[in-house]
């Protein structure tokens, strides 16, 4: 009789995240940007028809790497969530924190406990607020990680070294074509040049409207990439 395949919990914890990262890193990055007026999210997406870059409620935008259909699913179903609760409450009940704890949630619980795999995913949860110091960034791992970032937030592959050349290109007064510049800098790296048509360019304006998402054209994009 042979003895059964033991594998303890630990090694398949970092067998389900080297999974999941190996799964994300082969996807192209994100990067989102505080300005003073407002949010920048700039994605490296040469398709067409593939939105990684989403509105999902008046002042809350959503952002994906990784597998585009596990993350289109879980967009969708924060569209839903947020609608409901909007109607059941009230609009202003509806925030990024309460969004990002769900997705959280979701994540986690399919990394440890549900599933053949986890989902191959990283997400962002951005919301404009009425200043920059109410702005929020959440960023959620493929294991459930929450993490409240600053300034500005990289998703994807290479996340350490997009990360590191933003740090030393960022400032708190660029305007949106100047952030688009530097967030394309930072991406690309010194090795390669990404063109305005591999772009996806989305932005939270501060204007004290209800809806604040804006999703720029390939030619303001061009125009600002220069």
């Amino acid at each position: 009789m042979s003895m059964p395949f033991y594998v303890s919990p630990e090694q398949m914890m970092k067998d389900r995240a080297d999974y999941a990262r190996k799964g994300i890193a082969r996807g192209r990055a994100l990067v989102a940007m505080q300005t003073p007026t407002g949010i920048v999210i700039v994605a490296e997406n040469p398709s067409t028809t593939l939105r990684k870059v989403s509105e999902i409620y008046d002042r809350i935008a959503f952002a994906g790497v990784g597998k585009y259909n596990e993350f289109d699913q879980l967009r969708v179903s924060g569209v839903r969530a947020a609608e409901l609760r909007g109607y059941q409450y009230s609009r202003h009940d509806v925030d990024a924190r309460s969004l990002a704890n769900q997705y959280a949630q979701v994540l986690g619980d399919v990394f440890s406990t549900m599933g053949p795999k986890p989902l191959e995913v990283e997400l962002l949860v951005a919301e404009v607020g009425d200043t920059p110091a109410a702005d929020r960034l959440f960023h959620i791992l493929y294991d459930g990680t929450l993490l409240d970032e600053k300034l500005f937030s990289v998703l994807g592959g290479d996340a350490e070294g997009i990360a590191a050349r933003l740090t030393n290109a960022y400032r708190d007064d660029l305007d949106v074509g100047a952030a688009v510049r530097v967030a394309v800098e930072a991406l690309s790296g010194s090795e390669r040049k990404i063109v305005a048509t591999d772009l996806e360019v989305a932005t939270l304006v501060r204007n004290g409207k209800r809806r604040a998402f804006t999703r720029l054209s390939d030619d303001v994009v061009a125009q600002a990439v220069g």
